[in-house]
This record gives structure tokens, C-alpha cells and sequence, in this order.
């Protein structure tokens, strides 16, 4: 189901058209994922570039690790890391900046250098005064359920319940609703098994009707499956990225950004079609107009085929 187009920073966004993808940024010493880069303001900004050319709608910029155990980090640190990152972004780059943070201080001030999202791992449910700096700022908030520390049998059921709560808080500081978007907090509580069920589940959270985001990214979930480290966790991020698309997600934040916007195009072609004729939504670089002259007919379903889907039925 296609909702209106709303606008975040540079950008229009019409949820349900096509898979979204945010680039992560990590402007860290000690990200899970061994992509940090410290307080080196250049790299972030070449990383950024690559990734938008890459592909990616938004750039999540963080400067403290959420991973399990690692070391808190005093507001005073997380800014020096992020502020001078967003500085050098914004007018740079063509997508919307997000600040990846819990700390209201830090969220304001990135927003106020020209940040227009919040992402909050504690989905607002955390210091009240988060809400109230993204409310003042008419900033996008993506609120995570995050089951860290939670007791819970229905992992679906408790994601639910923790979103509720966080779009309340959301209803009551005076955030519209349509500045919200809700993330069921893949890796961040949940057993593995839970985290698959998650994904496998997706559809249910669409009852809340916001924007779904999914952030399965070289989590340690697909590590335990697949039995690989972090740095080896590319296919199996790419496979769960292809399944919550089929299953109805907006966003997928992601390190890699590059083989999971590729991935994404294929998989909208196949799962996301117009209402208006039926047929696959071809990614925005091209046009109907373009594909339509190489296009052959099945004859017997009598419905239109893209001519390498054609050209492969040939050779069988």
C-alpha cells in the first residue's frame, strides 16, 4: 500500500514504492563491524560520498557503539565525533543525515547543524527530553523496541508492545505521526531464532502504520548461522535484506551499500507491483519507456515479459 509522498531534508519519500537503503556511518573507535573511523572528519566524508553514490537515501551518522558491552561514551565525546562530520556533510551530499544517538544534547546539536533525523536505539523511551528536541526541530524519528534486558515469550508481541509505547511518547510531545518510523530492533534483545522471526513476521508491525526499517546488517545472528565473522557477513545480510523486502519493509540500514541497493532493485521488481497495470516496478533510473521496445509476450499467459526473463526462456 503506497502512502503520500513526505519530504525528509532533500528528499521526497513515498513509503511502499520501492526498498529505501541508509548507508551507516560509524564515526567510532570500536563499531561491532570494524568500519569505524574515529575522529577522522575526511574519511566519514569519503565514505559518505561513496556511499551515496553507491546508492543510499540516507546517511546514519553515529559516534558511539551500541554493540553488546562496549564502553559508554560521555555526550562531550559523542559530539566531538559527530559534529564536525554532519558540518562537513550537509549542502554536500543529496540525501537526508541521520544522528545515530540516545543523548538529546547530541541529537540537538546535530540537528541544528543540519541533521534531519533522529535515530534512537531507545525509541524515545529513554530521556524524555529526546522527544521534545525532535518535536521542536519537526525532525524524523526512527524509534526502535530494543529488548535488551526484557523478559518476553512472543518476541512479535513484545516488539509490539515496546513500539506502543515509544509512538505514545511520540503522540505526546506533539511528533506527527508521519515523521515516525518504527525499527522492530533486529540484534538488539532477541535470540537468533528471534531476530529470524522478526523478519519472517515484519508484516505485523505494518498494524502501526508507519514506515518499517529493518538494520540486520553483519549482525551476529547471520554470524552464528553461517558460522562466519563479521567481515564475512555480506551474503548473509543480503539474503535477510531479500527476505524482509518480500515481507514489507520501507528501509534497510545496512554497511554495504552498494550490493544491498542492487539486490533491492531486483528484489522490488519481483515483489512490489503498480496498482495501475500489474506490472514490476522498474527502479527509477529506468523507464518503462526504455524496456518496453525489447519487450516479448509469454503466450501462454498472455502477459508481457522483460526480454532477458524471455531470452533465458529460449535457451531452456
Amino acid at each position: 500500500m503506497h502512502r503520500e509522498p513526505i519530504r525528509i531534508g532533500p528528499s521526497a519519500f513515498c513509503w511502499g514504492s520501492r526498498t529505501h537503503v541508509m548507508g551507516i556511518l560509524n564515526v567510532t573507535p570500536d563499531s561491532f563491524a570494524g568500519d569505524g573511523l574515529g575522529d577522522d572528519p575526511r574519511a566519514a566524508e569519503a565514505r559518505a560520498e561513496q556511499m551515496v553514490a553507491d546508492g543510499a537515501d540516507f546517511i546514519d551518522i553515529g559516534g558511539e557503539s551500541t554493540r553488546p558491552g562496549a564502553t559508554p561514551v560521555d555526550g562531550e565525546t559523542e559530539l566531538r565525533r559527530v559534529q564536525p562530520v554532519v558540518e562537513r556533510l550537509v549542502g554536500r551530499l543529496s540525501v537526508p543525515l541521520s544522528i545515530d544517538t540516545t543523548k538529546p544534547a547530541v541529537a540537538e546539536a546535530a540537528l541544528r547543524a543540519g541533521a534531519v533525523m533522529i535515530n534512537d536505539i531507545h525509541g524515545l523511551r529513554g530521556d524524555p527530553e529526546m522527544a521534545r528536541v525532535a518535536a521542536r526541530h519537526g525532525a524524523t524519528v526512527v524509534v526502535m523496541a530494543n529488548l535488551r534486558g526484557v523478559v518476553h515469550d512472543d518476541v512479535v508481541a513484545a516488539v509490539l508492545t515496546r513500539l506502543h509505547e515509544s509512538l505514545a511518547i511520540a503522540d505526546a510531545a506533539g511528533i506527527a505521526r508521519d515523521r515516525l518510523i518504527i525499527d522492530p530492533g533486529f540484534g538488539f534483545g532477541p535470540t537468533p531464532a528471534g531476530n529470524l522471526a522478526l523478519v519472517r513476521r515484519l508484516r505485523e508491525f505494518a498494524v502501526l502504520g508507519c514506515p518499517i526499517l529493518l538494520g540486520p546488517s553483519r549482525k551476529s545472528t547471520i554470524g552464528t548461522i553461517l558460522g562466519l565473522p563479521v567481515q564475512e557477513r555480506l551474503e548473509g545480510t543480503v539474503a535477510t535484506v531479500v527476505i524482509a523486502i518480500d515481507r514489507g519493509v520501507d528501509i534497510v540500514r545496512v554497511h554495504d551499500v552498494r550490493p544491498v541497493v542492487r539486490a533491492a532493485r531486483m528484489a522490488d521488481a519481483l515483489v512490489r507491483v503498480q496498482a495501475t497495470t500489474g506490472r514490476p516496478r522498474l527502479p527509477e533510473t529506468e523507464t518503462a519507456a526504455a524496456v518496453a521496445p525489447t519487450e516479448r509476450r509469454d503466450h501462454a499467459a498472455g502477459q508481457p515479459l522483460p526480454a532477458a526473463i524471455g531470452n533465458v526462456r529460449s535457451l531452456s
